[in-house]
């Protein structure tokens, strides 16, 4: 992947730099620190070398030290030299590289960030409370650590404000019934969470975040207001009950009197079947058990 900068600002992309297996260094260093005491201790004994080839091989052993690092599985090294950006090492293990350079580490894996509760005005200005939970992983190591100051600062400041954004675009629940569907922050979930996981991830392009997960943790009315709203919320169910009922006692009302009529059981004027569909309604309509009256007499009594 080339890497082109610019004097007018020219967003850092990431550049991926390879780097040694650090064993087989290692064992040179080793070997070359054996030779240095073997070395050692034939001046010592016999006197047969100078000290100017030990010196020769120590240099070069620890300028094999200095260099090598280790990497753990989804970690990187961000590898600056004298402050220039030079790439990022994705290898894993014990890995070996100039040791001018200054390796920075960094994490690669996911990442949970619990937004904490807001407290935020909804679409038409009611005040509700509103939580999240994102899941969030560095993507491009150069963005994330020299295109923003601190990213993790960053991520959770950009998630609170894209949180609050959200809230602002959506009503809390449908309210008042309208002829044209209305996506709420209650009813429409799965909608409201890929619209917030889509506006997080425009928000955190210039950082190099990845965002694949996010969701609504709390949802609820202020407590300024919950009463009042728990109150017509359960108004607006008994009316709807109420309608049902209504509707069901109706249909077995016009049920009974068809059957009556075509059976022939019994003829009803106008009247009778008025009483009697005003008796059937206040039996299947109400909330409450009914007391029978039993008619001693005749029908026309």
């Amino acid at each position: 992947m080339p890497r082109t900068l610019t004097p007018s600002g020219a967003t850092l992309r990431e550049v991926e730099k390879s780097s040694l297996p650090g064993l087989p260094m290692v064992g040179l260093a080793v070997t070359m620190w054996l030779f240095v005491f073997w070395s050692g201790f034939q001046i010592a004994a016999h006197q047969q070398m100078t000290y100017f080839w030990n010196l020769l091989l120590i240099l070069p052993a620890i300028f094999i030290l200095a260099g090598l690092y280790m990497l753990q599985p989804k970690e990187a090294a961000i590898l600056t030299f004298f402050g220039r950006y030079s790439g990022t090492d994705r290898g894993e293990g014990l890995r070996w590289a100039n040791p001018f350079y200054m390796k920075r580490r960094i994490s690669l894996r996911a990442r949970n960030l619990n937004v904490p509760t807001l407290k935020v005005n909804d679409q038409r200005g009611n005040p509700i409370e509103i939580g999240a939970v994102v899941v969030w992983s560095v993507q491009d190591t150069a963005k994330a650590v020299f295109e923003v100051d601190d990213f993790e600062r960053y991520v959770q400041v950009q998630a609170e404000a894209a949180l609050r954004h959200l809230a602002s675009v959506y009503p809390y629940d449908e309210g008042e019934v309208s002829e044209t569907p209305v996506t709420t922050l209650r009813g429409g979930l799965e909608e409201v969470s890929e619209a917030l996981r889509k506006e997080l991830q425009t928000r955190f392009e210039r950082s190099g975040i990845d965002v694949p997960d996010a969701k609504l943790t709390h949802l609820a009315y202020a407590p300024e207001i919950a009463q009042v709203m728990l109150r017509r919320q359960q108004a607006e169910a008994i009316i709807s009950a109420r309608s049902k009922i209504v509707l069901g006692a109706v249909s077995m009302v016009e049920a009974a009197l068809k059957g009556l009529s075509e059976r022939g059981i019994v003829v009803l004027d106008d009247e009778r079947k008025a009483a009697m569909v005003s008796n059937l309604l206040v039996v299947l309509c109400s909330d409450k058990e009914t007391q029978p009256i039993v008619n001693a007499g005749t029908l026309y009594n």
